[in-house]
């Protein structure tokens, strides 16, 4: 006779194809099937307690089940679940725009909805050579993005990424994507300390652009952490030159803010630390606090007045979504740009974030095995490696960060690493007994695990 989780767990591998995973993988860790979540916590249905230390996939901002949140898309229930987004409109989606205007980047001023990251690229894709193509720039078809890239599964998204677990197999029906390499400050091909170097591995973008220039629409960018590959971090300058690049050549900076946005490096946004304006800016993930899939392209006047014509002269941006500016998911994010102003959320999180790596310097900076931490914001990164002198990584077949994130289930602890990186990315209201629990319990499943 099964429990009833056990009955629930079946039940789930009879039919769902989880996302990111190899399903058989699923016959010795069966999925947690959980009941409820509040704060940063999340519970099972048989009463274990996971600390969400990395949002849900970075996109729970405020904590699960936020009672102002819930209590918005509550209300906005009861008023309109949905509209047509063409020739139609709804308070929320204006209100949500004015709010955004308030805090973004200096020009970003009009709004494309979409209803996940991926399509927030694709549309910003479409934007940019659309653009180019009405302003007697025709010339201009192909993209660049950086090594190690990462902007979503979509195909046009698939094929600015740059990592290779993701797009390896589809390469055949990717786009043809100009490849700059990108910062590595952990193993710089400059051979620089990126605490005070001022950007020279800038010039493998240079060398791309005098090449390739006049035939660019854009070049999408993750600004200051390329999360996937490992929450990579550069420095602010690379993103002040890259812009300078941009605007001699005519190219658009697509700034992909999907998991850096909302407070996750320190600042509202990443670009704010380099005090740029992107072209584009993709918006998606905390938007919603992770309440209701929804995304943004938002771009420049400039750039909307292009195709600003008599319907004839065929100008419009045909691209929509079902779910465009849905209104429930406009209510949560309203919610959320409030509750971070009037609660001071990204002040109370820098204070925090300097606790937060401060422990886990202390804690993992003298093992054997850590060859870099690197941190922005709550962001925190523990790169394992085999040998620290040398920064050889561990064989990708033994799985190693995999093993520790098992052993760390155990601690009620969900860490999910990106190869061999262990990383933290919890919710902005994270509190500083939960961070000496989550470094602790990390700590020890490594030593577990490795030694």
């Amino acid at each position: 006779m099964l429990t009833y989780t056990e009955d629930l767990i079946k039940r789930d591998l009879e039919h769902i194809w989880h996302p990111c995973s190899q399903m058989k993988d699923y016959e010795e860790l069966s999925p947690i099937i959980i009941k409820s979540g509040k704060g940063i916590n999340l519970y099972s249905y048989e009463g274990k307690k996971y600390i969400d230390v990395v949002s849900s996939w970075w996109c729970n901002l405020l904590g699960h089940c936020n009672e102002r949140i819930s209590n918005a898309v509550k209300k906005q229930l009861d008023t309109l679940e949905h509209v047509i987004f063409a020739n139609f409109s709804h308070i929320k989606a204006i209100e949500l725009s004015e709010l955004l205007c308030e805090v973004l980047p200096k020009g970003l001023e009009k709004f494309c909805f979409t209803d996940n990251g991926s399509s927030a690229i694709e549309a910003a894709m479409k934007m940019s050579f659309q653009y180019h193509y009405q302003t007697a720039n025709p010339q201009k078809t192909r993209f660049m993005a950086l090594t190690d890239a990462y902007h979503g599964e979509t195909i046009g998204a698939l094929s600015v990424g740059g990592v290779d677990l993701y797009s390896e197999i589809y390469k055949p029906v990717l786009l043809d994507v100009i490849r700059v390499q990108g910062p590595d400050c952990y193993r710089c091909p400059c051979g620089l300390n990126c605490k005070n170097c001022d950007a020279q591995c800038i010039k493998f973008a240079r060398e791309e652009f005098v090449k390739y220039g006049n035939n660019t629409c854009a070049i999408v960018i993750e600004p200051l952490v390329q999360a996937a590959a490992g929450m990579k971090i550069y420095p602010p300058v690379y993103l002040k030159k890259l812009r300078a690049l941009c605007d001699e050549y005519n190219v658009h900076l697509i700034a992909d803010e999907i998991a850096t946005g909302y407070g996750r490096t320190g600042k509202m946004f990443a670009c704010d630390h380099a005090g740029i304006s992107p072209d584009i800016m993709c918006l998606s993930k905390g938007l919603t606090g992770g309440y209701m899939p929804m995304a943004l392209a938002i771009t420049t006047k400039k750039i909307y007045d292009a195709f600003y014509a008599p319907y004839l002269e065929g100008k419009a941006f045909m691209h929509s979504h079902t779910y465009s500016g849905n209104p429930l998911a406009c209510a949560a994010a309203c919610e959320v740009l409030k509750i971070l102003k009037e609660e001071n959320i990204l002040e109370q999180a820098a204070i925090k974030a300097k606790y937060f790596n401060q422990k886990i310097t202390e804690k993992f900076s003298n093992h054997k095995h850590v060859g870099d931490i690197r941190s922005i914001g709550l962001i925190n990164a523990i790169e394992l490696v085999k040998d620290k002198n040398t920064k050889k990584s561990f064989d990708y077949r033994l799985r190693t960060g995999y093993q520790i994130y098992k052993k760390a289930l155990e601690k009620g602890v969900m860490l999910r690493p990106l190869g061999d990186v262990i990383y933290f990315n919890p919710p902005l209201i994270i509190e500083k007994e939960d961070m000496d629990y989550v470094i602790n319990a990390a700590y020890d499943c490594l030593v577990d695990v490795i030694g």
